[in-house]
């Protein structure tokens, strides 16, 4: 069984339940996708699938990729993931359809995506450093201060805090509830916020440690004691 599916992060809104509590959301247009490839242990050693991103726009390909794609009988896709496969449930195959259905309300999924890029930072803003003061003659108020010292080890430790190119890198936002799904739409509302700016990729897959859902007591637990 397919674990995961590409989706593009549409925005965030909030979601209003019965009693009144509102919860934040994230809006995000999951699929539908394709199976483009099926990797098994015996060929690949391992198993998975690649999904392709069915979108009304495509983006031209080379004949290498045409070719990959011919072989599986499916259309070219632009954006192309690889996702696990779960023990048990049906076969897939190449040309296979996956879609949203395949989360349930109240799941727990993650959901990895690129963060924002912010170009080239300091430390203030990068590693939060507390800087100096901001009296007058200071001279040290966004300073990273010493990187290492001459005598020992005498170079910059690997690892060094220091400014430089900040976002844009994989991040995986994990245990985010499922608040609704709406299969005709290929929507997808989970809570709280996911990596990304909006139209960006993100990938849903069931969550590989979910958190066990907290069950409110009836009756308060009796604490023994003195009373």
């Amino acid at each position: 069984m397919v674990t995961g599916i590409i989706g593009k992060k549409v925005g965030m809104t909030q979601l209003f339940a019965a009693d009144g509590k509102v919860s934040p959301a994230t809006v995000l247009k999951a699929g539908p996708c394709v199976v483009a490839q099926v990797k098994t242990a015996t060929t690949d050693g391992y198993e998975s699938v690649q999904l392709g991103l069915v979108e009304a726009h495509p983006g031209k390909e080379n004949r290498p990729t045409q070719g990959h794609f011919k072989k599986a009988g499916v259309p070219a896709t632009r954006v192309r993931r690889e996702v696990t496969l779960a023990a048990g449930g049906d076969p897939v195959k190449p040309g296979d359809q996956v879609s949203v259905s395949i989360f349930a309300d109240g799941e727990r999924v993650d959901v990895i995506g690129t963060s924002r890029g912010k170009g080239f930072q300091g430390v203030v803003k990068r590693h939060h450093f507390a800087g100096g003061r901001a009296t007058h003659g200071s001279m040290f108020h966004r300073a990273p201060g010493s990187i290492g010292a001459s005598s020992f080890p005498s170079r910059v430790v690997r690892g060094m805090r220091m400014a430089g190119h900040m976002g844009a890198g994989r991040v995986t936002v994990r245990n985010l509830k499922v608040l609704r799904v709406d299969a005709e739409n290929n929507l997808l509302l989970v809570e709280g916020a996911v990596p990304g700016g909006p139209n960006s990729v993100v990938v849903i897959r069931k969550a590989i440690a979910a958190k066990k859902l907290k069950v409110a007591q009836v009756e308060p637990v009796k604490k023994k004691g003195k009373k």
